[in-house]
């Protein structure tokens, strides 16, 4: 009897976690075969399950319609935008765990409060101070603003990194003759590379995804891919079979990157929930 008890919960757990991931997959599963059925076949009511798949979307969406285009810009955008997040937030996390000085809670409280804007309310003031400087489907200007909204992002969850790495470590490499920056380098940043990954994974996820800025700032030079799946979205005639291959590169990218740092990310995910 008391291993019936024991083997019902685990079927009803195993039965929770099929439908959990069941309601995860299916969006993908529908938006990958809707990628491959014809115009015609994607319309049909019910759904049509048994399909010949095609991948005439997926050629038209990246050769004809510029997609392919659009995803090298998201591209760009993203590495550069994480780089540079991680090169200015990386220091400025060390100093602020590391150092006490006038306004470093002020300074904190700054960063934290800058990622918790809605983006919404700069949309209108981003978009005219662009205009007037002739910045408009600029690389650089998506670049910058997406900065605005990785770097406190970085600095949050980096400096918790630095705090959890003990201060004896410093003051040996010190006694050593170690420069602070030597110290940040060889011995705080091996430490804190979970914390750099997630933060680093967080930076091009955003920046590739984000859709209103990509919008708004730009036209045809700068236009993001997310902002030409949107674009396709015109008129009475929806192409739904290109609306849903152009989803379905854009997720891939992510997908793959999430995939070669997944073991960071757990590890960031999970640095400091037991000690």
């Amino acid at each position: 009897m008391a291993a019936a008890r024991t083997q019902s919960p685990l079927w009803g757990q195993i039965a929770l976690l099929i439908v959990i991931i069941a309601v995860c997959v299916f969006p993908f599963y529908w938006m990958v075969t809707t990628s491959l059925k014809t115009h015609v076949v994607a319309l049909e009511a019910p759904p049509v399950w048994i399909f010949e798949p095609t991948l005439a979307n997926y050629r038209e969406a990246l050769f004809e319609d510029g997609v392919l285009r659009t995803l090298i810009n998201s591209l760009v955008i993203a590495i550069c935008t994480t780089g540079l997040a991680l090169v200015l937030g990386v220091p400025a996390a060390f100093a602020l765990a590391r150092f006490e000085f006038r306004g470093k809670k002020d300074l904190w409280f700054w960063f934290i409060t800058n990622r918790m804007v809605s983006p919404i309310v700069l949309a209108l003031p981003f978009f005219l101070i662009a205009r007037n400087l002739g910045l408009l489907d600029k690389h650089v200007t998506l670049i910058l603003i997406y900065l605005t909204f990785n770097l406190p992002i970085v600095i949050w969850i980096v400096t918790d990194q630095f705090r959890g790495i003990p201060y004896d470590l410093d003051e040996a490499a010190r006694l050593e003759g170690a420069s602070q920056f030597r110290i940040m380098r060889s011995i705080c940043l091996p430490l804190a590379m979970p914390g750099v990954a997630v933060s680093a994974i967080f930076s091009f996820i955003f920046s590739w995804n984000e859709l209103m800025f990509g919008l708004i700032l730009t036209r045809t030079d700068a236009k993001t891919a997310p902002a030409m799946a949107v674009s396709f979205m015109e008129g009475y005639n929806l192409p739904y079979g290109k609306i849903m291959a152009t989803s379905t590169l854009i997720v891939i990218p992510v997908l793959i990157f999430a995939l070669l740092a997944s073991k960071q990310l757990v590890r960031g995910l999970t640095m400091g929930a037991v000690k």
